[in-house]
């Protein structure tokens, strides 16, 4: 078995902390609101507000860094991230602790997105997928052990001790990063913003922006009110909610770590596979919602089947931005969370409009068969029209001391 690059593990362990700075608030905002005199909607800001921050610095940040070298941007991230969690861990008012959120946040798009890229470059091409995935493998972690572990921490000593925590992570990710990414793998800036804007002028570009938004948003949206579900349709007592989600948790590593590893094979076909599982399981687990053996199954296959897109619908956009795919990779880190908030507003309205809580996982196995005809649309043109990047040979029209040549014959290359 090859070894892991050191590296990797640096940047899973970033990708832990940002996922459990993330995730974790959710389970400390009654604590929160109690501690800021704030009602609990008003805390849940914390949560909207840091989704939005991810989306702007995933796109804005990124831009704005495109000629300054990887590995220094992952540092420079990481003070970001430690700067924003140690703020929450101080903050003495509900206002400074937004703000600390939203420092946290603005990093967390722009780590995945220059991390994608920088993780792909310590690997030869064919396993370029899998070390995607294994970078995504932190943010798993992070909902499996992460989530609970802090949550109780919060709950035991107080919701500061869980940002404190948090902090330390972000230091031994600095430090990891620092000493564990190779300086030639990664140092390397991009041409600028310009040439990384060509990479929008590529249809494929804006089909894998779609895809993220649609297929990780379906399963999103049906999980941001999967507790009323297992409590009001499948009768789970309130207790046995933590634990399911560990379940779930537990798929999202499973399914990371088997799509990785088929996306570095066949992106298209991974990704036809795996839409098309997170279809059908997410439609089976409506018309069984009411019976809990049936809910169990499909609450691990819908973790699973959700986050075995990630790698390939990231590595699809890398692909197809050719030799600019930093601000595209941190545009569909940004795409993910546009599709979390828009599966989250579908089920919301589908339960406004009283259909049930189940109607939520019907509105996901819409959105993520939405992602299915996108990716038949997607294939179909690449069939017709070849990509306007070759990523087997560099871009003329980058200067040379930009380009990033992938050999030809490698398996990383557009696939029809």
């Amino acid at each position: 078995m090859r070894k892991m690059p050191l590296g990797l593990l640096a940047l899973a362990i970033g990708g832990f902390g940002i996922g459990l700075t993330e995730f974790v608030i959710m389970g400390l905002l009654p604590e929160v609101a109690a501690d800021f005199q704030v009602t609990e909607s008003v805390a849940g800001w914390l949560i909207s507000g840091y989704a939005l921050a991810v989306a702007v610095g995933a796109i804005g940040l990124t831009a704005a860094v495109t000629r300054l070298g990887r590995k220094q941007v992952l540092i420079g991230l990481m003070v970001l991230f430690i700067a924003g969690n140690l703020t929450s861990a101080l903050a003495g008012t509900y206002e400074v602790m937004m703000a600390g959120r939203v420092l946290a946040a603005l990093s967390h798009g722009a780590f995945f997105g220059i991390g994608s890229v920088v993780a792909a470059s310590l690997v030869e091409p064919a396993r370029r997928a899998g070390a995607i995935a294994m970078m995504f493998t932190g943010l798993t972690a992070a909902n499996v052990l992460g989530v609970p572990f802090g949550t109780f921490l919060g709950q035991q000593l107080g919701w500061r001790a869980t940002f404190w925590a948090i902090t330390v992570i972000g230091v031994a990710a600095l430090i990891g990063v620092a000493t564990l990414v190779p300086a030639q793998a990664s140092t390397g800036p991009s041409a600028g913003l310009r040439h990384e804007l060509r990479a929008f002028t590529e249809p494929q570009v804006w089909f894998s922006l779609l895809m993220t938004i649609l297929g990780f948003g379906g399963m999103f949206g049906a999980f941001t009110y999967i507790a009323y579900t297992l409590t009001a349709v499948s009768g789970f007592a309130a207790g046995t909610v933590p634990w399911l989600l560990v379940l779930f948790g537990a798929g999202l590593f499973v399914g990371n770590t088997l799509g990785g590893r088929g996306a570095d094979r066949s992106i298209p076909r991974t990704l036809a596979v795996v839409l098309t599982g997170l279809t059908a399981v997410m439609a089976v687990f409506a018309l069984t919602a009411s019976s809990q053996v049936p809910t169990v199954i499909a609450l691990f296959l819908m973790g699973a089947f959700g986050f075995a897109t990630a790698p390939g619908l990231q590595m699809r956009i890398m692909k197809y931005a050719g030799q600019a795919p930093t601000l595209a990779s941190g545009s569909n880190i940004a795409a993910f969370n546009v599709g979390n908030a828009l599966g989250a507003w579908l089920g919301g309205v589908t339960i406004t409009a009283g259909l049930g809580y189940a109607s939520t996982l019907w509105a996901g196995a819409a959105m993520s068969f939405s992602a299915l005809l996108v990716l038949a649309a997607a294939t179909a043109l690449t069939r017709r029209r070849p990509s306007t990047f070759d990523i087997t040979r560099p871009d003329p029209a980058q200067p040379a001391e930009y380009a990033e040549p992938v050999p030809a014959g490698s398996g990383f290359r557009v696939e029809s």
